[in-house]
């Protein structure tokens, strides 16, 4: 059952590797639809923190929630399931399948969670519409810019319709025109599509889009006056 109130939760969250400790008494309750950027400096605990969030790793204590759901008693194939069926990540490296098409690392979520050709070729016709890459389907990603594979990445991340999209340093290998081009569309296509929208970044840039901002700081997280 999904909880109307809150896509992401954390409470009392601990994440320790030895005795380096790398977030501490992290709470966090993020609603549906919102868009909320994490900063903090190279180090403090940005993608460990989506890294949790995502199911990719395991707090020390502490509880997460997804939709409503623990995923404290989840085995790694449910939790992998969840990650197929109600998360979309972007990266800093974009990782698009270098084999694939264009349009074929679009619909790979899709055909993953059993979409039909007919739907996954249409949806992924009307993201990259969306995000300016119309007629780049059959391309290879070799032969895009990094801006232009960043934004099929944002494609793919959306196109299954995830509840949530989780991005880590999403422009971290773009230069800066391309960066808040690039942060636009990203904010702007989640927000089209009503999907949950948890950014970890060092741009300052994005800010004053966000609905709420996050700073990671001596392993502890604070949220920022607006």
């Amino acid at each position: 059952m999904h909880n109307a109130d809150s896509h992401i939760r954390l409470i009392g969250v601990r994440k320790s590797y030895g005795d380096h400790v790398v977030l501490e008494e992290c709470d966090l309750n993020v609603r549906p639809g919102e868009f909320v950027v994490v900063v903090g400096r190279s180090g403090s605990g940005k993608s460990t923190l989506l890294n949790l969030i995502g199911g990719l790793d395991r707090p020390t204590d502490g509880v997460v929630e997804l939709l409503g759901q623990s995923l404290a008693g989840l085995s790694e194939d449910e939790l992998s399931r969840v990650r197929c069926r109600r998360l979309g990540f972007v990266f800093q490296f974009f990782n698009l399948i270098p084999t694939l098409t264009v349009a074929e690392n679009v619909r790979l979520p899709m055909a993953l969670n059993g979409a039909g050709r007919a739907e996954g070729v249409g949806r992924a016709d009307t993201l990259l519409g969306e995000l300016g890459l119309d007629g780049c389907g059959s391309r290879f990603p070799e032969e895009l810019s990094g801006g232009e594979q960043q934004r099929v990445a944002i494609a793919r991340a959306l196109s299954h319709r995830p509840n949530i999209v989780l991005a880590d340093e999403p422009t971290g290998n773009l230069d800066l025109e391309t960066a808040e081009e690039v942060l636009a569309l990203l904010e702007q296509t989640c927000r089209r599509h009503k999907a949950t929208l948890i950014m970890a970044t060092h741009s300052r840039e994005v800010l004053g889009t966000a609905d709420r901002v996050f700073t990671i700081r001596a392993a502890h997280i604070h949220e920022e006056p607006r």
